[in-house]
């Protein structure tokens, strides 16, 4: 059975996820927006947890400049779906949070996998 979290205290779990991502990590961090999102768009799986959407900092050239921030999509719904307990839904949360961030750093899934954060 799904647990319930309000929105505020799921927020508050994606932002404890961020704060772990060692300072030598975030700081390399460039035009990156982490948001909240109650569902995944209707065009992507339903049981989708996060999503990356931008360009990887190793993909990056110079007719990058001036692009829109980068967005990492956190999806309440299907994390909430997904967990039986708070301490799993605290755990998932930032196995997903990693994750996504990964991808802004150029980490494709397979080693994602390899590395135990898929």
């Amino acid at each position: 059975m799904p647990i319930e979290v309000s929105p505020e205290r799921f927020d508050e779990l994606v932002d404890d996820a961020l704060d772990q991502i060692p300072e030598s990590l975030a700081t390399l961090v460039e035009n990156l927006v982490v948001l909240v999102e109650d569902e995944p768009p209707e065009d992507e799986p339903a049981d989708l947890l996060g999503l990356y959407d931008g360009v990887a900092l190793t993909e990056r050239d110079s007719r990058y400049a001036g692009a829109l921030p980068d967005r990492i999509l956190i999806f309440r719904g299907p994390l909430l779906d997904y967990c039986d307990s708070e301490e799993q839904l605290v755990r998932e949360v930032r196995v997903t949070v990693v994750h996504e961030v990964a991808h802004h750093f150029g980490i494709d899934d397979d080693r994602l996998h390899e590395l135990g954060w898929a």
